[in-house]
Formats: C-alpha cells, sequence, structure tokens
C-alpha cells in the first residue's frame, strides 16, 4: 500500500499485478472502501496491473483537511493519482458514487481512458433529474445531520438502506447478508462529518451529458437494483457512441460483489485489447 500526498491530504491507494501491465483502476462506492473490489483484484492481478483506492473521507484515507467534497474534486483525485503512477488511458472501473467519477473523468478526458466499466452506475442521488435551485430548496441534508447525531453513521446508512428497500420492494445493496454486513461495518467507521460530506458530494452532483462520447463503456446492474437507478444506466449506454449494458439476475446495487464471477467475465470480455 502507498499514499499520495496532496496539499490538502494524502489518499491511500495500492497496486496488485502485473507492474508493467495494462493499467485497470477501480473507484469504489460511497461510504466503502477499495476493499470492496477484493473478487476483482483477485481475478485481473494476474493479467494487469490493478490499481484501488480510498476515496476522500472513506477508509484508510479517511479526513482531509476541506471543508467541502465533491465528485468533482473526488476526480481531480484520481487525476493525480494517475499522473503520480504514470497511467495514461486506463480502463476505469467505478461502483456507484466510483461510477460518478468516472463518468466526470470520462467528460474531461474524451480520450482519457481505453474503456469504462460502471457497476450500480447512478448519475445523481436522488436518480431523477432535479433542476439546481430546487435541489438547495428540498435538501436533505439538515435531516440527514439529524439522524447522524442520534443514529450516528453506521446507524444512518441502515436507515438509508431501510428506505430504499421500502421503495423498491428487494433487498436492494446486495442479495448477501454478509456483503450487506461488510458494507455497514464500512460505512461504520467513517466519522459523521465526513459522513455527511459525502453525502453531500452525491447530492449536489450535477452529470455530464457524455452525449458523443467515444470510450467504450459498459454498464453493469443487478436486477433488484433501484428501477430509477437502472433508468439512469440506459441514460448512459443511450448517450456515448460506444456502449452496451448488462443486467445480472440475483444480485443488487454492489453487483461486482453479489456475481462477481459474471461481472469479472463481462468485464473481461469488454475490455478491448491494448
Amino acid at each position: 500500500m502507498a499514499e499520495l500526498r496532496l496539499a490538502d491530504g494524502e489518499i491511500w491507494y495500492e497496486t496488485t499485478g502485473v507492474t508493467d501491465g495494462d493499467p485497470l483502476v477501480f473507484i469504489h462506492g460511497g461510504w466503502m472502501t477499495g476493499d470492496a473490489w477484493a473478487p476483482q483484484i483477485e481475478r485481473f492481478a494476474e493479467d494487469y496491473r490493478v490499481v484501488t483506492l480510498d476515496v476522500r473521507g472513506h477508509g484508510r484515507t479517511g479526513a482531509t483537511d476541506v471543508d467541502e467534497y465533491s465528485i468533482e474534486l473526488f476526480t481531480d483525485d484520481l487525476e493525480a493519482l494517475l499522473a503520480a503512477l504514470e497511467i495514461e488511458r486506463p480502463v476505469l472501473c467505478g461502483l456507484s458514487l466510483g461510477s460518478m467519477v468516472v463518468q466526470e473523468y470520462m467528460d474531461r478526458h474524451p480520450d482519457g481512458a481505453r474503456a469504462a466499466v460502471l457497476g450500480g452506475a447512478v448519475r445523481s442521488m436522488p436518480p431523477v433529474e432535479i433542476p439546481g435551485g430546487l435541489k438547495s430548496f428540498w435538501s436533505p441534508l439538515p435531516a440527514l445531520s439529524a439522524t447522524l447525531s442520534v443514529s450516528g453513521s453506521a446507524g444512518t446508512f441502515r436507515s438509508m438502506l431501510y428506505s430504499i428497500r421500502a421503495t423498491t420492494g428487494e433487498q436492494w445493496l446486495s442479495v448477501d447478508a454478509e456483503t450487506r454486513a461488510a458494507a455497514i461495518d464500512a460505512a461504520g467507521e467513517i466519522p459523521t462529518g465526513e459522513f455527511r460530506k459525502i453525502f453531500d458530494a452525491l447530492y449536489r452532483y450535477d452529470p455530464p451529458a457524455l452525449t458523443g462520447l467515444e470510450i467504450p463503456t459498459l454498464v453493469v446492474h443487478g436486477d433488484q437494483e433501484a428501477p430509477l437507478v437502472k433508468r439512469q444506466g440506459e441514460q448512459i449506454v443511450s448517450a456515448v457512441t460506444d456502449g452496451e449494458r448488462l443486467l445480472l439476475s440475483d444480485s443488487g446495487h454492489l453487483v461486482n460483489q453479489d456475481r462477481s464471477g459474471a461481472f469479472n467475465a463481462a468485464t473481461a470480455e469488454f475490455i478491448p485489447a491494448a
């Protein structure tokens, strides 16, 4: 493991696999860590230079010295990490929040990635189009802060999961009890102030259109994903020039863990030859 030193903090990252192999970079979901990609690291380290990181506010990176997080800032960090590792045109794989970071990177660098794989792909939170002014008016942040002060990070994350499950009628996050428990434990390790900053970054993000973008893009959702999130995945595939969508059965939002074998196989098949 290693740390990338920035002006306002340090970003934890890890490289595994073939030192001079084609780079494959994984960005995890909200309130998780790079460990969420363990099944993918095991599969791809034999053939690729695999890079994982803990996004600001998460895991071993932890808190950084800024008052406000954003998807744009997380993308700045990804750019800095790729520059430090001298990586050009990697395959980028993002889950949930990580899928937002990948979309932002793709928009900034239309020729900056060889391919993109977006698991649990989402464009905004909530996954509906809300005008920017109304987002501030309807902000759930005051209620979130109150819940965090009473229930802490794990309790707040658990409450969020319950509310989504009540809406979808599905397990949503994961069909596997151990995977759900691990995700809740990871969220519980995040200080409440950082938890709020991460939520704020997700809520405030205004996604790029991606229209006509030529980076080959694979969107993968579990069948128990929220319907509105699935619809946003369809929007991504329709917007880019070379887009494919895959729906995996018996899986939820953490589709890379619920159906790791199928996810890995689809990713390996989709990555274009160097």
